[in-house]
């Protein structure tokens, strides 16, 4: 069994996703990260950094592990699904999974800071961050013109950055023009274990999908930043979107 530690985020949904498809027992622990609950002693003592998403392997001697992409290599490696065991084949593997973790998830992190939280609209951040996620798509594409999944077979790789990039509205970066990404994003929708994990903790789908939910939520977030009377809590709302969204 393993104690899952999460928020409904795409780091979240790439943990929540791999144990969907690799079909493993665990159990949910919702951490609001709005009542600051990812800094209280007792997650810090499973996640140093105060970040979601994290586990607990109960069978491995309570063994805890922060950092989803971690997680997801260990859960890899302890199943033997969704990596291959030839070495060359687990580079590339490897190459993808870095790519999402360096590039995709900071980029599209701070593209939703500017675009959908910051109080001034800061343009020429807007554009840096909007036109990197875009550069970083176009990536993307270009490798899935030459095959089905960005390494050899479907692997943790494909699950790491489709967390990612299925968020693009919420970035505000187009994916038009990108037929062999989303040819990619829409297969991915079919692969077990998929549908499911993006429901845990709870779905956030309409956020993604409604331009007027959307604003109406990125309102109330400012709302609850304006209402936070010292520099600690407005620091606070800024670690949640930089850092899990």
């Amino acid at each position: 069994m393993i104690d899952f530690y999460t928020a409904p985020t795409p780091n979240g949904h790439k943990v929540s996703c791999t144990l969907e498809a690799m079909e493993l027992e665990y159990e949910t622990h919702v951490v609001n990260l709005m009542e600051n609950e990812q800094k209280k002693p007792e997650f810090l003592a499973i996640s140093p950094n105060g970040r979601i998403p994290a586990i607990v392997d109960r069978d491995a001697d309570n063994l805890p592990i922060f950092e989803s992409g971690a997680i997801m290599l260990y859960l890899a490696e302890k199943t033997g699904k969704l990596m291959p065991t030839d070495l060359h084949e687990k580079a590339k593997v490897l190459e993808w999974v870095m790519f999402q973790m360096g590039g995709v998830g900071p980029m599209m992190g701070q593209a939703n800071v500017f675009f959908r939280y910051f109080p001034e609209k800061i343009q020429p951040a807007i554009d840096r961050y909007q036109n990197e996620g875009r550069r970083l798509f176009e990536v993307l594409d270009d490798h899935l013109a030459k095959q089905e999944w960005l390494a050899k077979d479907y692997s943790i790789a494909d699950i790491a950055n489709w967390c990612w990039v299925r968020t693009y509205k919420w970035s505000g970066i187009s994916i038009e023009g990108l037929d062999h990404l989303q040819r990619w994003m829409k297969a991915m929708y079919d692969q077990p274990g998929m549908s499911a994990g993006l429901s845990v903790p709870m779905k956030v789908e309409s956020l993604l999908d409604d331009d007027k939910k959307a604003k109406e939520f990125a309102k109330n977030a400012e709302k609850i930043r304006k209402s936070k009377k010292t520099h600690k809590k407005y620091k606070k709302m800024r670690e949640i979107t930089t850092s899990t969204l």
